[in-house]
């Protein structure tokens, strides 16, 4: 049987807990195409052939199979990219390839790049002739990491680089070319600018969570419009961000695997934790996230005494949860929450019709972000959000480019609404307040908010307003929230438990996660934890927002369930 078929068929074997489960789901639709299950997608075992025996030609260069060939020493997740990228293919069309994006998400030391060099290989090799192939990274040395691996495999392997002593392969400094077809592989220097107009039958974006984002790939992308077996290799170990444009790969790939975009030609193979918890002694995070520790004893017990510093060491700690457990880690121990947790609490969809909600508003200052956060609490103890996020509209470029925020992207997605010039317009936040109740179908029971700059605004809602147009709408409850950790930090605590254990549900929002993510902790004389503003790595008006909404929740339903009476003036 062939190993990538093998390697398949264990990971999604009962009771088996050293494979992730977005893996399992991938190996679930390749074999549903191996056991003839799939009505438009075959196993073509011709081809599988060709990569065999082009496999058993390529020789390891160096490390510890130095000299085995690559069809002896290659991982079972090596064998499942080649084939699923190569060999699954079109019913009624043989000659065309089923996947045409691949992503693999995988920690450090798993031989990824080593992985996408042998496919380069291959490429090289049964590709059209005249193909052209890239690579493009964060900076021109990691890209040129791929050139590399390529160069040391051919050099290492006589039978297929030599013909009658003489090389197939022409290799120079910024090329290497496939004499007999004339195709070339061509690694390039990151740019913003200077990537349009290549035609790549294949490309490679190397370490895309270091990106500052996707311009590459959607450059390299638009230029394979014409070609009919194009692919991309999308790879990368976690980065400490969920603003990067590897994190919208991942989400994208999980709702594919998911079942929720219809989408056929996406190949992923996400190596993550399905839990980020217990690290320090649960082997299973370490299983997940490497797939080679499973097959090769020195890789695990490297493994094993990076995780043993990382513990005894704090400033080890990021490097080793982030680059070798796939874990988005923030260094600094003040740390709100951890997003791992946070993005667990990430729905499709919430039905608002109905509830009582509270809001939270935290308008700063007029020439800054502000955020209007509706919540509600359900009988079963989950927290529903609704967090939006208001910008001046003249300055979103400037904001974009200090930030490094896309605002763009989520002013088209509804997440955040652009007004006025170079300040925010006021009007439109209060309006958006008062309509919550038509739009979403609930009953608003308050407004909590900061009086140091909505006072005027607090006054609107509580008198009610009406449009020039004749429209009106009623007077709502408000109660200024005091901004300091004697008030604060009850919500904070209970919101933070809350996303902790998994209790909260919020509509897909990376703007909102960015928030969490800028958000930094301190702790009052008392040992109160507190969101500081100004020791926060960023933009942190939509958890503020958030807090003074749960104030009012606190007050209003939490703490009479227990028998309490709090005065909320």
């Amino acid at each position: 049987m062939n190993r990538a078929i093998e390697y398949a068929r264990w990971c999604v074997k009962r009771g088996n807990r050293q494979a992730p489960k977005y893996v399992k789901k991938q190996a679930r639709v390749f074999l549903d195409v191996v056991d003839d299950k799939d009505d438009k997608y075959f196993l073509n075992e011709k081809t599988v052939r060709i990569i065999e025996n082009i496999l058993k030609l390529l020789i390891m260069p160096k490390g510890l199979k130095a000299g085995e060939t690559l069809y002896e020493c290659s991982l079972g997740y090596q064998w499942l990219t080649y084939v699923a990228a190569f060999c699954v293919a079109h019913r009624d069309d043989p000659d065309r390839r089923r996947y045409e994006r691949i992503i693999i998400e995988i920690a450090r030391k798993n031989f990824k790049t080593f992985t996408i060099a042998v496919c380069f290989i291959i490429l090289l090799i049964i590709e059209p002739k005249y193909s052209k192939f890239y690579s493009v990274a964060p900076d021109g040395a990691l890209s040129r990491e791929v050139k590399s691996a390529i160069e040391e495999i051919l050099k290492s392997s006589p039978l297929i680089y030599l013909y009658k002593d003489a090389p197939r392969f022409k290799i120079l400094r910024d090329s290497i070319t496939f004499s007999l077809k004339e195709s070339k592989y061509i690694p390039l220097n990151y740019s913003t600018s200077r990537l349009d107009g290549r035609l790549p039958n294949a490309f490679l974006a190397d370490e895309v969570g270091a990106l500052p984002n996707s311009y590459a790939i959607e450059a390299m992308g638009s230029g394979q419009s014409a070609i009919v077996n194009r692919l991309a290799f999308i790879i990368s170990t976690k980065y400490g961000t969920v603003n990067n444009p590897f994190e919208d790969e991942v989400t994208y790939a999980k709702r594919v695997l998911e079942g929720i975009e219809n989408v056929d030609t996406v190949f992923a193979l996400l190596f993550e934790p399905d839990h980020a918890k217990k690290w320090a002694t649960d082997d299973e995070i370490l299983y997940h996230a490497n797939p080679a520790a499973l097959e090769i004893v020195e890789i695990w017990d490297n493994l094993v005494k990076a995780r043993s510093r990382a513990i005894s060491m704090p400033s080890a700690r990021e490097n080793f949860l982030t680059k070798h457990c796939n874990i988005i880690y923030q260094a600094a121990t003040e740390a709100y929450v951890d997003l791992n947790d946070l993005v667990q609490c990430r729905t499709d969809k919430i039905e608002w019709k109905g509830r009582v909600v509270y809001i939270g508003v935290d308008l700063a200052i007029s020439n800054d972000n502000c955020a209007v956060v509706m919540i509600s609490l359900d009988d079963d103890g989950t927290l529903y959000i609704m967090p939006m996020a208001f910008i001046p509209e003249g300055r979103i470029e400037e904001k974009m480019k200090f930030e490094k925020v896309d605002y763009r992207r989520f002013i088209a997605e509804m997440k955040c609404i652009a007004c006025g010039n170079k300040t925010v317009d006021y009007a439109v936040i209060e309006e958006f307040v008062f309509r919550l109740e038509e739009l979403y179908g609930v009953r608003v029971d308050g407004i909590g908010y900061d009086r140091f700059n909505a006072l005027s605004s607090a006054q609107k809602w509580e008198s009610g307003l009406i449009l020039p147009n004749g429209k009106s709408y009623h007077g709502i409850k408000t109660v200024a929230v005091r901004q300091h950790s004697d008030t604060l930090h009850q919500p904070f605590k209970w919101l933070y438990e809350k996303i902790t254990n998994h209790e909260v549900r919020y509509e897909n929002n990376e703007l909102y996660e960015i928030n969490f993510q800028n958000a930094r902790c301190v702790y009052d004389t008392n040992m109160n934890r507190y969101v500081h503003k100004k020791k926060s790595n960023g933009k942190v008006d939509m958890v503020f927002a958030t807090a003074d909404a749960v104030y009012l929740l606190i007050q209003a339903v939490v703490l009479h369930q227990n028998d309490f009476f709090v005065d909320v003036l």
